[in-house]
């Protein structure tokens, strides 16, 4: 399998169900994601948000358009002062017991025939290494949390490399 780099927009953190979520969006296509298939995402979206537990209501999400019919999100909160939850939907990928090849029908990635305790694929793990320093730097090292310090802190769009 021949492997090519992705773009990565890094787009600006929103409010979504008593949360603060960065964003990203990962895609071959240089015009970047559908409108309609973000859209489709985002209404799902808080359904895949933890409870809050008292940790700085913080999630950041990746959005990813395959090269086929699929589209991923993946929604990783923080949680539990320094733990990293992870919930994710998928549609248009019947290889993932999605309904059909909708780019736009997602459905939540939970009890699939098959166990897919997956966290995400190669392109979608970019952002992962920065955010876990952004909290780190931001939220857990200094005397006082500074959630708008992390908020601002994203990983610069460009590729996935």
């Amino acid at each position: 399998m021949a492997y090519a780099e992705k773009h990565l927009i890094a787009l600006e953190a929103v409010g979504i169900g008593g949360r603060h979520v960065k964003r990203y969006h990962v895609t071959a296509d240089p015009d970047g994601i559908e409108p309609e298939v973000e859209k489709a995402a985002y209404a799902l979206l808080p359904e895949l948000l933890p409870e809050p537990d008292g940790t700085p209501a913080a999630s950041f999400a990746v959005l990813h358009r395959g090269d086929d019919t699929g589209a991923y999100l993946n929604v990783y909160s923080w949680a539990w002062d320094n733990v990293l939850h992870f919930a994710g939907a998928a549609a248009g990928q019947p290889a993932l017991d999605c309904p059909d090849t909708d780019p736009t029908h997602f459905v939540r990635l939970t009890g699939t025939a098959r166990d897919r305790s997956w966290i995400g694929c190669v392109w979608e793990l970019a952002p992962l290494a920065h955010e876990r320093a952004a909290w780190i730097r931001h939220v857990l090292a200094p005397d006082t949390p500074d959630l708008p310090a992390y908020l601002a802190d994203a990983l610069r769009s460009g590729t996935t490399d």
